[in-house]
């Protein structure tokens, strides 16, 4: 047999004890030495210095877990050296070489005890900073992996990212994360080798779409969610995942403890679980978007095409109203105006609906043009002349100068918008303030009416979206639409319970700051 093997015959039959020793085999191994050196000590004469060997089982105490050991060894020695002492002056008498020799021997316990505890002490503590390096390590390189992961993830690039951080944080030669799908490796997918090692390099070859070996699906009794394999030269962990396959995580040649890559995969476990959340999010985002588009595509269609058939059909009436089809009875007559009167409410809603349908698109033409706010307000009052003498209104008209920079049609609607809601809401004989001011850069239209008002519970309500306000009701859109017209052009409008009168105020920048 050779060297070689009789070396492994012995390790195998004398196994090296594994430090530090038990309290039960310590104690054992060190009174027992204690025992056989007393022993020969009080069998031997003095001059022989059997007692320095008493410095033995002190030395052994160093074996232990605690510093106990060491001092109550140290005692018990130095009681053996003086009862031997004492024996072997009875037996051989007493002389000062024996005395000399007794004292050296106490006085090399009394040393081997005080540097064993020197020793027990400089070890503990070289222990305690190996294993503060250690939690210190382990710390910044979660810290690490946990900066690496940062961010919202879908699964996609959660693998991606894993991948990559796993192979900083272990220093293996790749690693490599994937599905494992009825024994083979599916997407999500991604390959992090390390720098020194390109993405193709042949003795690194993936596993996508390739049947995994029995050892890197089956994990070994107790070995959690991470365990090794092909002699420890490959670690695999799986993250589980609901209602989908595990996640495997391949890493080939980790430099780090099998204990450290199981808190990394421990660390990565919820935030993969955050990562379905926020697939899930994507994709409602996603259908929510494909809805909206879908409405807005329907809106825009509807209103668009619901305007040839309106135009025409008041062309019909107001030629037969002019006597294009012979004289008309009063109540046809009255009948046709009434016809005309809804459908032009029918025309100002669809001409609505396509405005706000190209507001929430965001496809507002981006042609603006210097704006006569003053003459679109007279306009507006103008067309609405016949309603205001219809219900009696007084008109008090307060308007300066100003001019704004923006979309001279949309600006238009904001307006007529306000101004109808005031005459629809004024109780008869009422009266409706107009005031357009230019101060500080900023143009301000207030349209004050005596209307009922809006009900402090709806006022949050007013300026949204088929949210209507008034008393007497209404499609939702107009109020709503002068938000975003103002928007649009950089101003605001808001409303205001003043002195038991209704107060809207539109700000708009003039056209040099909006410019």
């Amino acid at each position: 047999m050779s060297t070689g093997g009789v070396r492994q015959v012995l390790r195998i039959l004398f196994p090296p004890p594994r430090l530090p020793l038990g309290d039960g085999t310590l104690w054992t191994v060190c009174l027992g030495t204690l025992a056989c050196v007393l022993l020969t000590d009080l069998l031997t004469p003095a001059s022989l210095v059997v007692g320095t060997l008493l410095t033995v089982p002190v030395a052994l105490s160093a074996l232990g877990t605690s510093r106990r050991p060491v001092v109550v060894l140290t005692l018990l020695s130095v009681l053996a050296s003086l009862l031997a002492a004492v024996a072997n002056a009875q037996v051989d008498g007493f002389n000062r070489s024996d005395l000399s020799n007794r004292t050296v021997s106490l006085l090399a316990i009394l040393l081997v005890g005080g540097l064993t505890l020197r020793s027990r002490e400089a070890s503990e503590r070289a222990v305690r900073i190996a294993e503060d390096e250690r939690l210190l390590t382990r710390e910044r390189l979660l810290r690490r992996l946990a900066e690496d992961m940062g961010g919202p993830l879908g699964q996609p690039e959660f693998v991606t990212r894993a991948a990559a951080a796993l192979q900083r944080l272990t220093g293996a030669r790749s690693v490599e994360v994937g599905a494992a799908v009825r024994a083979v490796l599916r997407a999500p997918h991604a390959l992090a080798t390390a720098p020194d090692r390109g993405p193709d390099d042949t003795s690194l070859p993936s596993w996508l779409d390739e049947r995994l070996p029995l050892e890197f699906l089956a994990r070994p009794v107790g070995a959690g969610n991470v365990w090794a394999a092909d002699g420890g030269r490959v670690v695999l962990a799986r993250l589980q995942r609901a209602d989908d396959s595990d996640l495997l995580l391949i890493l080939r040649g980790p430099q780090t403890p099998l204990a450290l890559t199981g808190e990394a995969v421990a660390a990565l476990q919820p935030l993969l679980d955050r990562t379905r959340l926020l697939d899930d999010l994507r994709a409602g985002r996603e259908q929510l978007r494909e809805r909206g588009e879908l409405l807005r595509d329907l809106v825009y269609a509807f209103s668009h095409d619901l305007r040839t058939p309106l135009l025409a059909n008041a062309m019909n009436m107001q030629g037969a109203l002019r006597g294009a089809y012979g004289p008309l009875p009063d109540a046809y007559r009255e009948t046709l105006g009434n016809g005309l009167e809804a459908n032009a409410a029918l025309l100002a809603l669809a001409e609505k609906l396509l405005l706000v349908t190209k507001y929430e698109s965001g496809e507002t033409d981006d042609q603006t043009s210097d704006v006569n706010l003053r003459t679109l307000v007279q306009g507006v009052l103008e067309d609405l002349r016949p309603r205001v003498e219809a219900s009696r209104l007084n008109v008090e008209r307060q308007l300066g100068a100003a001019r704004v920079q923006g979309r001279r049609h949309d600006l238009r609607r904001a307006v007529q918008n306000l101004l109808e809601n005031a005459v629809k809401f004024s109780p008869p004989d009422g009266t409706l303030r107009v005031t357009l001011t230019h101060v500080d850069g900023e143009v301000t239209l207030t349209v004050q009416d005596d209307g009922p008002g809006v009900p402090l519970s709806r006022e949050g309500q007013l300026f949204q979206r088929f949210r209507s306000g008034g008393a007497g009701g209404g499609t939702g859109l107009g109020l709503y639409l002068t938000r975003r017209i103002a928007e649009g052009h950089g101003g605001s409008v808001r409303y205001v319970r003043a002195q038991q009168r209704s107060l809207f105020i539109l700000t708009l920048p003039d056209g040099a700051a909006h410019a």
